[in-house]
């Protein structure tokens, strides 16, 4: 029988992949696996609490309720904005079309879980993103603006003082690259 299930801090390929081998722990065939969700092909004697607690112990959680569930899936959106580089349309146009609801359903759903607004969030995601981008030492400042789709350096600039305490190149000479993991913002 398949089954979706949803899961909390699944934020990157190898998110993926530690899913899939606790997926592979329980005897379960992973039909499917995407950040934040996957659909496993289980046995009427699989125990998804005992699924639940490994996931837990690897840093995830299964979501019950839909509204932790639409939060998940806007933060996987996000990050999904982020990494492919879309510039074709804002965040709230991105988010509204990709999950099928009006924007404004899904920010009053966020700011009710999370306690900050999906743009708070998505500034913070940009900023670890840049922080990356710094650390990789491959492009200027205004090419970093550019891929993460600021109108100016000046914008990104005071984002990233406002976040970080520190300009962007006292954080490259500092080379204390304090980054959070994305499933850590909140």
């Amino acid at each position: 029988m398949k089954k979706e299930f949803y899961i909390k801090n699944m934020v990157c390929d190898r998110c993926k992949m530690v899913v899939q081998q606790i997926a592979e722990r329980f005897h379960v065939e992973a039909e499917e696996i995407q950040l934040g969700k996957v659909i496993l092909n289980i046995s009427p004697d699989f125990n998804q609490i005992e699924f639940g607690t490994a996931l837990k112990k690897d840093g995830f959680e299964l979501m019950q309720h839909p509204e932790i569930q639409l939060t998940e899936a806007i933060k996987v959106e996000l990050i999904h904005l982020i990494e492919n580089n879309n510039s074709e349309e804002n965040s709230s146009s991105y988010l509204a079309n990709r999950l099928h609801k009006d924007y404004s359903l899904l920010s009053k759903t966020f700011k009710k879980i999370e306690g900050q607004t999906i743009e708070k969030f998505f500034i913070k995601l940009k900023i670890e993103k840049v922080k990356e981008f710094i650390q990789m030492n491959k492009l200027s400042f205004s090419e970093i603006a550019y891929q993460l789709n600021y109108n100016s350096i000046n914008h990104l600039s005071n984002q990233f003082k406002n976040l970080t305490g520190m300009t962007m190149s006292e954080y490259k000479n500092s080379q204390d690259w304090n980054r959070i993991p994305l499933d850590k913002i909140v």
